[in-house]
Formats: C-alpha cells, structure tokens, sequence
C-alpha cells in the first residue's frame, strides 16, 4: 500500500502541495487527477523520495522509498521517459540497471518483449520516437517486478495501439494485486482504465473515491430533456428550486425536480417529448466541474458566436482600408 499523511511541499512563499492525505491499495487502478499545476508531479517525486517534503510522510508498503534496500523490485516508476543516456542501446540501459541489484539479463528481454521492444533493443535511444520512450521507461519500471507501478502520463506520445497496451498492461497488474498509481489527462482514458481516483487542485484533496461514485455524484439529480419545444418547456420549470440549463438546441438539462415533474408539464401544456432520461456525467464533465476553481493557468475560449463576431470585425476593418487607400489613389 502507499500512503501519503499530511504532504505539503513549499517553495520559498509557494506552497505547491497543501497537507495532503490519501491511500492507494493493492489490486486496482487509482488514477491521480488534477489540472496543470495542480502538484501531481510534485507529490510523486515525493512519494519517490525525490523531493523532500516540508511536512509530512510519504511511505510505500509502509516504508519510505529510501528505506527499500532493493528499491527497484519494490517500486517501478516513470516521471520521465527522456532520462536516459541517448547513446546507449535499450537493452544497455537496463542492464545497466538490472546490475545495480541483481536482476537476471533474462528479465531485460523479458520487459522489452513485454514493452514490444525486442526488435529495436539494440539501437540507441536517441533515434527513438516519444512513443518508443515511453515504452522504454515502462519497460524500466517493471524490471525489478515490482509490487507498487507509479506512471506519470504513460500514454504520453503513444498511437492508438500502444493506448490499449497501456489500459490492459495497468488492468492486469492490478488484477495480480500490485498498486498502481497513474497520473494523465485524458479523462477518457482513465474513465476506462482507473477503478479509483485520487484528485487534487492547488496542492489539496479535492476528491478520493471510485469512478462510478464520483461520476454517478456528478450527475446526481440531473435529468436529460430534448423538445421540440425546449424554450417554452425551460420557462414553465424554471423556479426557487429548479434550475434548467441548455446544452444545445432542443436538449436541456433540469435539476431540481424529477422526471415525473417534467413529464406530467410537458403534457399538461401539449408539449411533445423525443427523450426523458436521467442524466449521466462523463468523466471529463465530472472532473471540469469539479476543478473549475482549482484550475492555475485558466484559458480563454471563444464561442463560435464571438469568433464570428470578429472575422466580421476584422473583414470590415480591412474593407475600410482598403477602401481609404483607393480614394487617396483617385486623389
């Protein structure tokens, strides 16, 4: 099991982690979620022993990682796939890891088979795609056959192929009962990946359950409307305690009364309903909503109606040069 108690980690006046808490156990998938700069990559170096924490523990299998005299075949990690001398071969790198505790050659071939490597295994890293990276650092975090797998953005890089290697290499390592920790931010891989989630913002604990709760939570008494009439339908339940929203034409989204409520309005008043449906949240619209105030760098997005707005803008301003330099010609 790794455990961290009460993490934090500042730099001069920034605390990056804040008084941190959570559990990661043996036999499942848990996911670590955040927005950039939300101090994932932070918390695992000190999970790892890279970085020491200003308060706090960090232990994995009830130790700190130091603390391992074998660390390797107690804990595999991936931070960062490029750390690798670009001179050296695939299969040179870990041997040379394997020599710093033991590890039989035969259980090199064995990882660059596994991370589909075998037929580059003697070229140097430095020709290698990301992809290729990645797999390589994978294949560096299983040498020791570890019990405890922490992956930083494994998917990072690879094709569609190397995605479902990932999902069904972190699913059978947790079926074998190893822990598995991975951070990334593809929601949709990780609605399909993770069993739990661990998710922070700003340094802090946002949310630690299961996918199906935390995305069951999300939609919790939510429910899908399309109409033909969605406008004149929104006006008779809006009210104190019903909020309705539109999320594109014809579709609504009503929390604050049940399906019955809206069925029994709509045919009080002639009006047609295609579907009636509780809402279900994706994992992506769960964490979005849950991170809305943790998010560091925030990012501004225009509507199709405002990108529209200026082309017309910069069209007619460029039509009214033109027009002026036309006129001082004729002069």
């Amino acid at each position: 099991m790794m455990r961290a108690s009460g993490l934090t980690k500042k730099y001069g006046d920034k605390t990056v982690v804040d008084d941190l808490s959570f559990e990661v156990h043996p036999g499942t998938v848990t996911g670590f979620l955040g927005p950039n700069g939300a101090g994932k990559s932070t918390t695992m170096r000190m999970l790892l022993g890279l970085d020491a924490p200003t308060r706090g523990t960090a232990t994995i299998g009830g130790r700190p990682y130091a603390a391992h005299p074998a660390p390797l075949t107690e804990v595999g990690a991936l931070l960062e796939a490029r750390s690798v001398h670009p001179g050296r071969t695939a299969h040179a790198h870990l041997t040379a890891l394997a020599l710093t505790h033991g590890i039989p050659r035969s259980r090199v071939d064995h990882v660059l088979d596994l991370a589909g490597l075998t037929e580059v295994a003697r070229r140097r890293v430095k020709g290698f795609s990301l992809g290729m990276g990645q797999r390589l650092g994978i294949a560096a975090a299983l040498l020791g056959d570890p019990a405890t797998v922490i992956l930083d953005e494994p998917v990072n890089g690879l094709d569609p192929e190397g995605v479902l290697w990932i999902r069904n290499l972190l699913k059978s390592l947790a079926a074998e009962g190893r822990t598995v920790l991975v951070s990334s931010h593809l929601m949709s891989e990780m609605a399909l990946t993770a069993d739990h989630l661990v998710i922070i913002g700003k340094g802090r604990l946002l949310a630690d359950t299961t996918v199906d709760a935390f995305v069951r939570e999300a939609g919790a008494g939510a429910v899908k409307v399309v109409t033909p009439s969605a406008a004149e339908l929104a006006a008779l339940l809006t009210g104190p305690s019903v909020t309705v929203t539109g999320d594109s034409p014809g579709t609504l989204t009503v929390r604050g009364c049940d399906s019955a409520h809206i069925g029994r309005t709509a045919a009080a008043h002639g009006i047609p309903l295609v579907e009636l449906t509780p809402h279900t949240a994706s994992l992506e619209q769960a964490f979005m909503d849950l991170t809305r105030d943790a998010v560091e760098y925030q990012a501004t997005v225009r509507t199709p109606a405002q990108a529209t707005a200026r082309t017309s803008t910069q069209t007619g301003a460029q039509t009214s040069a033109q027009a002026t330099a036309l006129e001082g010609t004729s002069a």
